[in-house]
């Protein structure tokens, strides 16, 4: 009986032992994934290129570090988002037609962007006259709307030159054009 008692031990340390094994090795293969898994997303993604890091040698931050690019800096290019759409009707081949275009502005630098910001009424204005004075046929191609966005541009930048003295915006840019 008493051996008995002794094997039954045994057997439960022996299992006991066991389990602990094959958690520690469930818990070690975790740990090996996690950390192969963290070096291939730094090695992939959070890695520096040679030229930032040829930079930090000579004690230089990558911001100023010098541009390989041979045009001048000229800005930044922001856009100037159009506070609502435009909604007008031009004239079709058998009916009028219900027209929404969504545009924003391009400008290059913070200056440019407080004028157009400033100047968003007349902005407004001028581009729901050019909008407004197209046709259905014309919107329906491709050519039409380039068209459009390059007399909406030129009419724009007349309208801020007389104002500030300077065109200010260097696109007219359609976010969304809708024709019902």
């Amino acid at each position: 009986m008493a051996e008995d008692k002794d094997n039954n031990d045994t057997e439960q340390t022996e299992e006991q032992t066991g389990g602990k094994k094959k958690k520690l090795i469930i818990f070690g293969g975790i740990g090996i994934v996690l950390i192969i898994t963290v070096v291939l997303v730094l090695w992939l993604f959070g890695g520096s290129s040679e030229g930032e890091s040829a930079a930090a040698e000579n004690g230089m931050s990558s911001a100023a570090a010098p541009s390989s690019s041979p045009r001048p800096e000229i800005g930044n290019a922001l856009y100037v988002g159009m506070p609502r759409p435009f909604v007008f009707i031009v004239p079709g081949d058998s009916r009028e037609r219900t027209v929404q275009i969504k545009a924003q502005l391009m400008v290059r630098g913070e200056e440019s962007e407080e004028l157009a910001k400033k100047h968003i009424p007349l902005i407004e204005g001028t581009l729901h006259e050019v909008f407004s004075s197209t046709t259905a046929d014309r919107l329906k191609t491709a050519e039409g709307k380039g068209q459009l966005r390059e007399l909406a541009l030129t009419e724009v930048r007349s309208a801020l030159e007389e104002v500030t003295g300077k065109p200010v915006v260097e696109q007219v840019l359609f976010t969304s054009l809708v024709m019902q």
